[in-house]
């Protein structure tokens, strides 16, 4: 708390640094006109009295001058970079319909949580390389797997394909046997949930950072966050459900904003569950509640999981290497390990797994 005190002083003390800081150099400037306009009318035979005393006075208005001049210049720089990002955002690419009405899913799809990956390709920009290079695997609805790869593979950029926040190239995604290429951005990703790497909450209640379309009763939320492991820190709050997260979450731990963002997972439960890295800013104890969770709550759905530690897939049921946007092994983690050869076997030796 001192520490946020402290800084909220410094800014404006920094700011404060900064105007003088110009007001002095325009002073120097402002002096040098002011003694150069003197100098002339001394030196110089042909001029008046009045003529000198004039042209000193008005050269005592040129720091003024100066400081308004230096003050609009900023002002219209400033509202020219305003101008410049408004341009540039009107000018993206807009995303695909948020809801294609001519070709709709049934409201209980996916019902299984297949997913089908047909030589898959995408980039981030039209002019960029290609980030994912003809990907092609099949996983069965409720089957668990692990993404691993080194920095580079494709394991986000696989994510955010499934999420349609880069579009296909080439090949497609069918999620129970529909291409997620031909329906709405709404109808796709209401069905799918991620628990993403860094959590994000919104200033304002808890109830709301949970629920915020207010869909789900008060039972339901106090169920979800039992499950998360949070009643009891919630329970132990003076106003419950309505404890103000401060922006960002700033007054609550990492630890807590990621267990209350998975709390927030297992109210929007979905056939297919997506980890980003969900557990790379916690410390260990709160891993493996988050994996003992996502274990027993999401034991019939399709998991998804792009692992940092090498620990926390080997009892998935399968595990996808990738490396410079290729799928170069898709199998069991026992398989894979019992292949001194494998990619995964290197990778899990080098982490001290095996």
């Amino acid at each position: 708390m001192m520490q946020e005190e402290v800084t909220e002083i410094q800014i404006p003390i920094k700011l404060f640094s900064v105007d003088r800081w110009v007001a002095i150099r325009l002073e120097y400037i402002g002096g040098i006109f002011v003694f150069a306009a003197a100098l002339f009318a001394v030196l110089s035979d042909d001029i008046s009295g009045g003529v000198a005393g004039l042209c000193v006075t008005y050269s005592l208005q040129i720091t003024t001058a100066l400081r308004d001049l230096v003050k609009y210049i900023s002002m219209l720089e400033a509202s020219a970079v305003s101008i410049e990002r408004i341009s540039e955002y009107a000018g993206l690419k807009r995303e695909a319909n948020w809801i294609n009405n001519s070709n709709r899913p049934d409201k209980t799809w996916p019902n299984k949580g297949n997913i089908s990956i047909q030589n898959y390709k995408t980039r981030y920009r039209q002019d960029l390389n290609l980030v994912l290079k003809g990907i092609t695997c099949d996983i069965k609805g409720g089957e668990k797997v692990g993404i691993v790869g080194r920095t580079g593979a494709g394991k986000s950029s696989l994510t955010s394909s499934l999420f349609r926040l880069i579009e296909s190239v080439d090949g497609g995604i069918h999620i129970d046997g529909i291409n997620i290429s031909d329906i709405g951005l709404h109808d796709l990703r209401s069905k799918l949930t991620i628990l993403p790497q860094d959590p994000v909450l919104f200033s304002g209640s808890l109830r709301n950072n949970l629920d915020p379309f207010n869909i789900y009763t008060d039972n339901e939320i106090w169920t979800a966050l039992s499950h998360a492991h949070l009643k009891s820190f919630i329970s132990c709050l003076k106003v419950k459900l309505q404890f103000e997260c401060g922006e960002g979450g700033e007054n609550l731990s990492v630890g807590q904003r990621q267990l209350v963002c998975l709390a927030r997972t297992l109210l929007h439960k979905t056939k297919i569950l997506i980890l980003d890295e969900a557990t790379a800013a916690v410390d260990m104890e709160t891993d493996d509640l988050i994996q003992e969770t996502i274990r027993r709550e999401f034991k019939d759905c399709t998991v998804l999981t792009i692992a940092h530690r090498i620990n926390t897939v080997l009892d998935y049921d399968k595990i996808m290497v990738l490396d410079q946007g290729l799928l170069v092994e898709f199998d069991s983690p026992k398989s894979l390990l019992d292949n001194r050869q494998s990619i995964f076997y290197k990778m899990a030796k080098a982490s001290g797994t095996v």
